[in-house]
């Protein structure tokens, strides 16, 4: 596809113009006449008659000689968000899901209405683009009566002085939606696919297409030499080989600044011996979405001028029962030497971070974010579509809460109350792996991973246990599937450091 910014596009041969338009009459008025002078009143009264005045997702086509004009609503707003953005463009999408067009168009200032964001529009319209385009469908037959969207050229109506801002930006929206799609296309992997070795794969693949990026892939042998018996634990119950991944991203200069993200990596958890149910089990391929987060955002770093030392770190296996797996009542130690009594085993993310988490910082990382499929009490604290966020630190956690509100992707800030790490005392180890009691799930899990965190390590936490996939379309740009949840909020926050 390619992107031509024109100050007037009449000349060219568009097929469909997208314009969106507030919940306002006189507004409407003014669209239709801009378009269509002489057919301002019919356009009204047909409007009138399809009761159509600009409500937020309602379309209305206006037929002109040699092109359509698709008037897009946005409700009672009054200042567009790159939210709306990204969902105007996808309502924008799912037209042309079913009206063929290769050369398509928008007039910039009907989009700027109540904001002269140029950047953030470009950066907004690629994503909203891009992601709401998005189909996993490499298992299916392809549907032949399915319009696959197929745009040639891509017109922006905009003056030259903010052409290469739009360029710009419109470049940093496509590469923040590549790397969510990719992380969405690992996620949507069935588990017999997305093994420790498969995800290992991609990793290295990663690293072969990206010329400041490095890759370090760790064995059996090479971790339990290194005292992570926490991890080697939780992968004693599966016959597919663990692998410890870790990707290096060196900047052209030095930097002091040495990030850590860290993505929970189980490929498929069945719970263990603490076997979850059927039901529960059906989409337990998902567990993996950190790691997944992680690798998009690797996939696409390189093209970004980032001034700090980033790595990625991944301990991926599976959690499967079997009679070398781990028991309720065992202890394990991960690589600082600290117990753990597994309390459940199907608490084994934060296990297997225990040592993650320990590795990040064996490294020297000081900032570290991990991003983990933690929790089911997350889901029951904030819903299905909002991430659970907790840090040590609250600058940083006000940073990624910022840059979470800019993409869109829905997060809160949870406590870390002190006096609840008396609900993971173990009375055999250092901590134990679960509460003693039901409630707080999400906060105890937390607090476990802050044990592993030394004090002078500034960490965040996201459990994305509930938007790492959709059961039903988080919005109009994210259908049912893997979300790719945190990879533009998480390069939107390094952009910015």
């Amino acid at each position: 596809m390619q992107l031509i910014i024109s100050p007037d596009i009449k000349e060219n041969k568009i097929e469909a113009i997208f314009c969106p338009v507030f919940e306002d009459n006189e507004k409407l008025a003014k669209v239709f006449a801009f378009f269509a002078k002489d057919q301002e009143v019919k356009l009204l009264s047909r409007a009138k008659k399809e009761k159509f005045t600009g409500q937020k997702k309602h379309t209305f086509l206006v037929h002109l000689k040699d092109k359509v004009v698709i008037i897009l609503g946005l409700g009672s707003v009054r200042k567009l968000t790159p939210e709306d953005w990204r969902e105007t463009v996808a309502l924008a999408t799912a037209f042309l899901k079913n009206y063929q067009a290769k050369n398509i168009a928008i007039i910039a200032n009907q989009w700027l209405q109540g904001s002269y964001d140029v950047e953030g529009l470009a950066q907004s319209l690629a994503e909203g683009l891009l992601l709401s385009s998005y189909r996993f469908d490499k298992y299916k037959k392809i549907d032949k009566q399915i319009i696959q969207i197929n745009i040639d050229n891509f017109y922006v109506e905009l003056g030259k002085e903010k052409k290469q801002s739009f360029l710009k930006s419109w470049a940093i929206g496509h590469w923040q939606a590549s790397g969510a799609i990719l992380a969405r296309d690992l996620v949507n992997e069935p588990a017999n696919v997305m093994t420790p070795t498969y995800l290992a794969e991609v990793a290295k693949n990663i690293a072969k297409g990206n010329k400041k990026i490095r890759v370090r892939i760790l064995e059996k042998e090479q971790v339990e030499r290194m005292g992570m018996g926490a991890f080697v634990g939780v992968d004693r119950g599966s016959d597919e080989p663990l692998k410890f991944v870790h990707l290096i991203y060196k900047p052209s200069v030095r930097s002091k600044e040495k990030i850590a993200l860290v993505g929970k990596g189980i490929t498929f958890d069945s719970g263990g011996l603490n076997i979850k149910t059927g039901d529960s089990m059906t989409q337990m391929k998902i567990d993996m979405s950190g790691a997944a987060t992680v690798l998009g955002i690797f996939s696409v770093l390189d093209q970004f001028n980032i001034k700090a030392e980033i790595h990625g770190i991944i301990a991926a296996c599976e959690n499967m029962p079997s009679g070398q797996a781990l028991k309720p009542g065992d202890i394990v130690r991960n690589m600082q030497g600290k117990s753990i009594e597994i309390a459940n085993t199907d608490a084994e993310g934060r296990v297997t971070l225990a040592d993650s988490l320990a590795y990040a910082q064996k490294i020297g990382a000081n900032k570290i974010i991990d991003i983990a499929t933690l929790t089911g009490a997350v889901m029951v604290a904030l819903g299905p579509d909002i991430a659970g966020l907790f840090t040590n630190d609250e600058k940083l956690g006000q940073e990624i809460k910022k840059a979470s509100e800019i993409t869109g992707e829905k997060m809160w800030p949870l406590p870390l109350p002190e006096e609840y790490k008396e609900l993971i005392k173990s009375s055999v180890a250092d901590v134990r792996n679960a509460s003693t009691i039901r409630y707080g799930g999400a906060i105890t899990a937390a607090l476990f991973l802050q044990e592993f965190i030394n004090k002078d390590v500034l960490w965040a936490h996201l459990d994305i246990a509930a938007p790492a996939y959709a059961e039903k379309p988080l919005n109009g740009y994210t259908p049912v599937g893997g979300v790719g949840y945190g990879v533009r909020t998480i390069l939107e926050w390094l952009r910015k450091i």
